[in-house]
């Protein structure tokens, strides 16, 4: 009988990865970033979106403000491309002056507003109160500008039949036809998590010192791709995400946003992540997380920590676990963040 689970797990074990990390010093993990981040941008379609894109800059406008006491929060749509409108919140600390950290918050597979903590009935209400999730409102209340921005393929971003079935995504679209001009959604949101931290800097709101993003889920996702391909973040917090791509996205349904062709033959999620060395990088998970298995991400980040420690930084790598499933633990945030942010000032 064929089993298609184990004919997959033979055969991520048959490949072996062009990128795989086995070196021992700061140089050699130089290197080998030199080396794979050309490659994963390929992987991406970021090296195409550049080309086909090069000389075009970003129009955002703004739409609207609200006092909400202690930060003020704005609605602003960016085209980060002549034909994608991309909507995002925009959330000031009031009594601070600029620039300002920047803390972007792509959200995962549930609704933007949520990441600025709107709610817009009893379930998100519990969603943000249970699950941590008004991220963005967090970021404000730690004193940071905050862009909590749509992630492409959700929101306003969905296709017209998908905003009218109210189905939460247009993920599949997004993939499917992508590929035929060599993209990935992944790579569609790194570009835009890249526009919005141009737009920030330029319009002088952001430090672009002190730039860091976080986000639970499919928002760990982007905050792991974006801080790989992306040098100008400098504090990286991924949630629910971080694991082993043979382990996770290999194995347990996903959704098709998560795809990446090719990608287990450059390298494994601790290989991405090891991209980010040597700035600092903490990984969120759950402990009873079922889709992104505690063993499997427990096996990637003695991996990463490797890498970390060739780098000579081992002590800005770290794990934390909550005690739950799959959702945000802003434990393992915020603390992490002030303490990085806090050595780039002056």
């Amino acid at each position: 009988m064929y089993d298609l689970a184990r004919h997959y797990e033979s055969l991520y074990r048959s490949v072996t990865p062009a990128f795989r990390f086995a070196g021992r010093t700061r140089g050699d993990v130089r290197r080998w970033q030199d080396a794979f981040r050309p490659r994963l941008d390929a992987a991406l379609g970021l090296d195409l979106m550049r080309r086909d894109l090069a000389g075009y800059e970003p129009a955002a406008r703004r739409l609207k403000r609200e006092d909400c006491g202690d930060h003020v929060r704005e609605e602003w749509v960016i085209r980060t491309e002549p034909t994608v409108p991309l909507p995002f919140y925009l959330l000031r600390p009031k009594g601070r002056r600029g620039p300002l950290p920047l803390v972007l918050t792509p959200h995962g597979h549930n609704h933007p507003h949520i990441y600025a903590g709107i709610a817009h009935s009893a379930a998100e209400e519990e969603s943000i109160r249970e699950g941590e999730r008004d991220i963005a409102v967090q970021a404000v209340r730690e004193g940071y500008l905050a862009i909590a921005p749509t992630t492409r393929g959700f929101g306003q971003t969905r296709t017209a039949a998908d905003l009218k079935e109210g189905k939460v995504s247009s993920c599949r679209i997004q993939l499917v036809h992508g590929l035929l001009v060599g993209r990935t959604p992944v790579g569609e949101r790194v570009w835009d998590m890249s526009r919005l931290i141009d737009w920030a800097v330029a319009k002088g709101e952001a430090d672009p010192r002190r730039i860091a993003i976080t986000g639970n889920s499919g928002g760990g996702t982007v905050s792991l791709f974006a801080a790989a391909c992306e040098v100008r973040i400098s504090v990286a917090v991924p949630s629910c995400y971080f694991c082993t791509f043979a382990g996770s996205i290999g194995s347990i349904f996903h959704c098709d946003c998560n795809y990446v062709p090719g990608i287990l033959r450059l390298g494994e999620m601790d290989d991405v992540a090891g991209l980010i060395a040597p700035r600092p990088l903490s990984i969120i998970a759950g402990r009873e997380d079922g889709i992104f298995p505690i063993r499997h991400v427990r096996t990637a980040f003695r991996r990463l920590r490797r890498i970390y420690a060739a780098a000579g930084v081992p002590e800005r790598c770290q794990l934390y676990v909550g005690d739950g499933g799959h959702r945000y633990y802003k434990a393992g945030a915020w603390p992490f963040v002030r303490e990085h942010f806090g050595a780039g000032e002056g």
